[in-house]
């Protein structure tokens, strides 16, 4: 495979006057003058996870408790993000199965906790990372968002996704992956990726991407209903702290990032957080279903300003049951985040910062 230096232009395979008419969901959003912004440094301190990820040490207060230091105390809007909380770890300590929640107040900086720093199978949240890792592969400049991977028999994986029934030998580019990886949550999308980007890299990335307790190994990865020898673990805060980071900006560079969160603006599931999200908002999220775990990681934008908003849960005894009770917990936040209008994001909500 022909190894290629990212710009806007060869990345996309294209030459940049022909962006606007080929690639114009895409084009819009490029960073400004199509110029990448350099890849942040991030400094990764294996300890707790609030280290890790450059967060506040405060953050690890004890569950369901919201760290006091640092969002201003006299916004009127802090007594409604208290009241929330407190509803949510109502809903949350009743729940018959393990739960883990992160709320985090993209604008004010509040942020709120519950169990977040406990271990769940990571399921299909994994795939979250493994895009981030895709991006870095095309900032390197070995690999390119037009790059054409074959699918063979070796790359085909059941579960979710249409990707599985198609014949051996079609070609599929990278972009076209990345978005059956999200929009789908194809198995197979997965695969090929994996295939091209090598597990190893992404055990080495995984840190610098500031995960120290998510992992990624291919036993983890498969289907099996029962245990795993290396299951792939996360926590709600390390899915909160990859999503704040895209949603910023700093993931890769800030052209990849834009394009990831617009990747996970067109998750298809209406289930889960996105069951009962208002009219005219949006919702960037990844969902995850596996070994009797059942997850939602988003960032929502709301009237109210943005805000992550991450649910986990393991020994789940119903997945219908436990998809609802996912969606009570979001139904809980937008009543919060309705704002004055009740209904409209505000102009421009979704653009990464």
């Amino acid at each position: 495979m022909a190894v290629l230096s990212w710009t806007p232009s060869r990345a996309l395979g294209l030459p940049l006057a022909a962006l606007a008419a080929a690639v114009p969901a895409f084009y819009a959003m490029r960073s400004p003058g199509g110029v990448l912004l350099q890849e942040p440094k991030t400094a990764v301190h294996p300890a707790a996870p609030a280290a890790a990820m450059g967060l506040p040490v405060a953050a690890l207060a004890p569950a369901g408790t919201a760290p006091t230091a640092g969002p201003d105390s006299s916004d009127p809007f802090k007594a409604s993000f208290d009241a929330m909380t407190a509803e949510l770890q109502r809903t949350a300590s009743s729940s018959r199965w393990r739960t883990a929640l992160y709320v985090k107040d993209l604008q004010r900086g509040y942020e709120w906790t519950y169990h977040a720093e406990d271990l769940f199978p990571a399921a299909s949240l994994i795939k979250l990372p493994i895009m981030v890792g895709v991006f870095e592969k095309i900032q390197r400049g070995q690999l390119s968002l037009y790059s054409k991977l074959k699918l063979r028999r070796t790359t085909r994986m059941g579960g979710s996704g249409s990707l599985k029934w198609q014949r051996d030998g079609t070609q599929y580019t990278v972009r076209y992956l990345l978005e059956k990886l999200i929009k789908e949550s194809d198995n197979t999308a997965m695969l090929l990726l994996l295939d091209e980007v090598g597990i190893g890299f992404l055990q080495q990335y995984f840190p610098q991407m500031g995960l120290v307790y998510t992992e990624i190994n291919s036993d983890g990865l498969r289907l099996d209903s029962g245990g795993v020898r290396a299951e792939n673990y996360t926590t709600a805060r390390e899915m909160g702290a990859v999503l704040e980071r895209i949603y910023r900006g700093e993931l890769v560079n800030g052209f990849a990032s834009e394009l990831m969160l617009d990747i996970l603006k067109r998750k298809r599931a209406r289930s889960r957080l996105a069951k009962y999200l208002p009219p005219g908002w949006q919702i960037a999220h990844k969902t995850g279903l596996l070994r009797r775990s059942c997850h939602d990681a988003s960032i929502v934008f709301s009237p109210n300003g943005d805000y992550v908003l991450v649910v986990l849960t393991g020994r789940v005894d119903s997945y219908p049951a436990a998809k609802d009770f996912i969606a009570r917990l979001g139904k809980t936040t937008y009543r919060t985040y309705r704002g004055d209008d009740g209904l409209f994001a505000r102009a421009g909500a979704g653009v990464a910062r």
